[in-house]
């Protein structure tokens, strides 16, 4: 068996930006609840048994204690921000499984479960369908591969190290020092793509970079000033690092027989009639992050 990890959240975001605007009898949109149903339900036909799907269901999270600039619910248009709960509500009826996450990230319950999966010898492939580069950590090998579904591509470890010049591990690390403006956190003063995958493809994990750039072991431009930002703001780089490393403890399943889809419950007909029935209109001007 395979093992399908979505982000709910980033779907529901796609589909919003991407879909007409439709609204049911009750005047609530469900555009793109509609539209994210519609791409699980694709999956489903195409063969997947095993099946998560990972949303946030607020979006603040433990990592806001440790960053206040980190990433908020501020911004989101609140046509969207109403459709989270709906859906939510719509994959449980369509019987699949999945964990609105409160105190984590819908990113933390990937993790957990992708690692999880990977431990059961009965599963050939555990699949993390989102092109968040905040998943690439928990890509190994060709076992656990991440998925864009939008662009019909699928990273392996390989070819995480081909886009962003690191092995899955150092993820982490490589966000820190870059910062990910999509999470609110700007990384270290200096240091760009290039810079940051060099010195980690020697020494792997900020913790382990020399102090002096004399003792560095690989060719960068303006060492010494990347060498100085780092020693002055390593603690930050490391405040990051951990905001950046993904959880692998979050509890999401018993067992892998946990997420076999065995159909839809009883009112997910009237729900999906609901749907169906719902009129679309020419989209609205959207805002948002």
């Amino acid at each position: 068996m395979d093992v399908h990890l979505v982000d709910g959240t980033f779907e529901l975001f796609r589909h919003f930006y991407a879909v007409p605007s439709a609204r049911d009898a009750g005047g609530q949109e469900v555009g793109a609840v509609r539209g994210v149903l519609n791409s699980v339900r694709s999956m489903l036909d195409g063969g997947a048994t095993h099946l998560g799907v990972a949303t946030d269901y607020v979006i603040e999270s433990f990592r806001n204690h440790l960053w206040p600039a980190y990433k908020t619910g501020e911004g989101i248009d609140p046509v969207l921000w109403s459709q989270f709960r709906l859906l939510e509500e719509s994959l449980d009826a369509m019987g699949v499984v999945v964990w609105p996450m409160v105190e984590f990230e819908a990113d933390d319950a990937l993790a957990s479960a992708a690692a999880q999966a990977a431990l059961d010898p009965r599963v050939g492939q555990v699949l993390i369908c989102t092109p968040d580069k905040d998943l690439a950590q928990c890509v190994r090998g060709t076992r656990v591969v991440q998925v864009d579904r939008l662009r019909r591509t699928t990273r392996d470890e390989a070819g995480v190290v081909a886009k962003f010049g690191v092995p899955p591990a150092s993820i982490p690390d490589y966000l820190a020092l870059v910062g990910d403006s999509s999470d609110g956190y700007p990384g270290l003063q200096g240091w760009g793509a290039k810079s940051a995958a060099a010195v980690l493809a020697v020494y792997g994990h900020i913790e382990a970079i020399p102090g002096s750039h004399r003792a560095w072991t690989v060719d960068v431009t303006r060492a010494g000033a990347l060498a100085a930002t780092l020693a002055r703001d390593r603690a930050l780089a490391l405040r990051f690092k951990e905001l950046a490393t993904l959880r692998a403890d979050v509890p999401v399943f018993t067992t892998v027989d946990d997420l076999a889809y065995r159909g839809p419950r009883p009112e997910y007909r009237a729900l999906r009639q609901r749907l169906d029935a719902a009129v679309t209109t020419d989209r609205p001007e959207r805002t948002g992050r």
